[in-house]
């Protein structure tokens, strides 16, 4: 873990890091007991947290997505609510209703608002793609605005709040997709694959055995929002947003920015916007102290490209008939940066 010489102002940021380091090593050991695997899917999901973000995992059926994400909140202490997203899924079925009461010495009647799933600190909206938009709208904007409005009255939502929606990719029929302009408003796009061999072999004995694993709280609700404070406050060098800037810009076809490589018409219709670059750089500081850095590089840059981006690009025909997806075009953009950038680290 490295470690930099604490200047006066810095001296508490820096203990601070170390000791979200030292909770992260004893939350990944609390994971483990009952999720095999996984570990990039964990750290990104506490990239989101520590940066006040919303997720989507996408993956087939029995990856232990639910599972995953009901564990952590466990361990972070916090709410959790899963909403199963269907085809006749109202948004009142989501924020909640008014209904009508009486008073009963009084006989006068009033209406009493009754709280949908979406207060709790961490939601899952399980197969999101599988709602109407009218629903999926009413999600989206409790996910920007962290509250909800019902008969003119505005609700705040629970402090801190994560909306992480999955989604089947194997399934069209039935479903939804979501716009660009709604997926760009998800930080991380997170990918959970099939297990390895020696993984589910893991798996299969502990689902078919009495094998019981107790958790217990790491981080507390109070914690987490003192650490999305601490995110901000990650140092990071010129050199370092002018790569994440030109990571992004460099997906945007029309720009020259591609110089006629990856980022060109050939390969991409649409490229990532300036929402990309902010959110390259957050999940690069929360990257950085998840590791014990209070400094961010270029190889965070690197690191958190993948999640952050594949779901912003929008390949071409020709780019899909080449057998090119978006992971891969974003994997040649992070090779091509890594050339011409002159800073490395």
């Amino acid at each position: 873990m490295s470690h930099i010489a604490p200047t006066e102002n810095q001296g508490n940021d820096v203990e601070a890091v170390e000791k979200l380091h030292r909770h992260y090593q004893e939350l990944n050991e609390q994971m483990k007991g009952v999720i095999v695997g996984l570990d990039d899917v964990i750290e990104q999901l506490l990239i989101i947290i520590l940066c006040r973000g919303h997720g989507m995992l996408e993956g087939v059926p029995g990856l232990a997505k639910t599972l995953i994400v009901s564990t952590l909140s466990s361990l972070l202490n916090l709410s959790f609510r899963r909403i199963q997203f269907t085809p006749d899924l109202m948004p009142s079925d989501i924020t909640g209703t008014e209904i009508l009461e009486e008073d009963n010495t009084t006989g006068k009647r009033f209406f009493r608002f009754i709280k949908g799933p979406l207060f709790a600190n961490i939601v899952l909206a399980d197969e999101i793609n599988r709602t109407p938009p009218k629903t999926q709208s009413a999600l989206l904007e409790a996910m920007q605005e962290r509250q909800v409005t019902v008969a003119g009255a505005t609700h705040a939502l629970p402090d801190p709040f994560f909306v992480l929606a999955t989604q089947n990719p194997i399934e069209q029929e039935g479903t939804y997709t979501l716009p660009e302009a709604q997926l760009d408003r998800f930080m991380l796009k997170i990918e959970v694959g099939y297990p390895e061999r020696l993984d589910e072999i893991d798996i299969v004995k502990r689902a078919t055995t009495g094998y019981r694993f107790q958790t217990k709280e790491v981080i507390t609700g109070d914690e987490i929002i003192a650490l999305q404070d601490l995110v901000r406050k990650v140092p990071v060098a010129d050199h370092v947003y002018e790569f994440a800037v030109d990571l992004a810009r460099r997906s945007r076809p029309g720009t020259g920015a591609g110089n006629g490589t990856v980022a060109s018409e050939d390969m991409i219709n649409w490229g990532a916007g300036p929402r990309a670059s902010i959110c390259l750089i957050m999940a690069a500081k929360a990257r950085a102290i998840l590791q014990g850095r209070f400094h961010t590089t270029t190889d965070d840059i690197c690191a958190v490209a993948p999640p952050v981006l594949r779901h912003r690009l929008v390949p071409t025909f020709n780019a899909e008939a080449a057998g090119k997806t978006a992971n891969d075009i974003v994997r040649d953009l992070v090779q091509e940066m890594r050339i011409v950038s002159p800073h490395r680290g």
